[in-house]
């Protein structure tokens, strides 16, 4: 297992991996830390997949999740990855988008515990990790470096590979686009999130700024965010 490939130079979806590499059909599915739920929405929409548990651990983005009326089958609930409130043996799947390296670090190891207990026998684990490179990755490092938890998110998956509650299936290596319309757009969707408090001084804020506005077209700021993928079995 290696936590980046910089020979890597596929770029895509992350949907369309997700579609290649895992059995969707009739899965029931627990996504942890499902966001805004964008993924939730592409995966449930896609046809294939009877339902979709959608946990996410912030209370404020929970809330309006519940709001959310046009996804019959997609239950979401508010919990945490280290505390998953299902029983065992429950889901085909359990998917993690660049999320476990926001999970406590001495807690990584107990939600990779949880995600085994609520998985069938056989069932599958899709962890995706963003990969520390790349351009939009020096701009969110000004203000939000996330190295270190990246590092102990690898090294977490890694050991419940080498004790044995897990079999690796595969990694795959690639790149997803990223666009922003503008910088006002780049603080909504980044700085301001509310599952984290960044609080960036005028001069951090400036700085930030001129560095995001280099990339700035008339198509606006495109990146391309490199990302690990590490699926495993039960």
């Amino acid at each position: 297992m290696k936590i980046a490939d910089p020979t890597a130079d596929r770029v895509c979806d992350e949907f369309e991996v997700i579609a290649a590499e895992l059995p969707l059909v009739n899965a029931r599915i627990l996504e942890l830390g499902c966001g805004k739920a964008e993924k939730t929405r592409v995966i449930a929409q896609s046809g294939k997949v009877a339902a979709i548990v959608a946990m996410e651990v912030d209370q404020i983005q929970h809330a309006r999740n519940l709001a959310i009326a046009d996804l019959p089958n997609v239950s979401f609930r508010q919990g945490a990855a280290e505390a998953i409130p299902e029983a065992d043996n429950t889901f085909d799947i359990v998917m993690m988008f660049k999320s476990l390296h926001h999970v406590p670090v001495e807690a990584m190891d107990i939600a990779l515990g949880e995600i085994h207990r609520v998985l069938k026998p056989g069932g599958f684990a899709w962890l995706s990790e963003p990969v520390y490179a790349g351009e939009f990755n020096e701009i969110l490092r000004m203000f939000h470096d996330e190295k270190t938890v990246r590092e102990a998110a690898f090294s977490a998956i890694r050991r419940a590979v080498e004790d044995g509650r897990f079999q690796p299936v595969r990694q795959c290596f690639f790149s997803v686009p990223n666009r922003f319309d503008s910088f006002a757009q780049f603080e909504e969707r980044v700085i301001h999130v509310t599952h984290t408090d960044h609080r960036l001084s005028s001069e951090l804020h400036d700085a930030v700024r001129r560095a995001f506005e280099k990339h700035m077209t008339e198509q606006g700021a495109n990146f391309k965010n490199p990302l690990r993928v590490d699926i495993l079995r039960k």
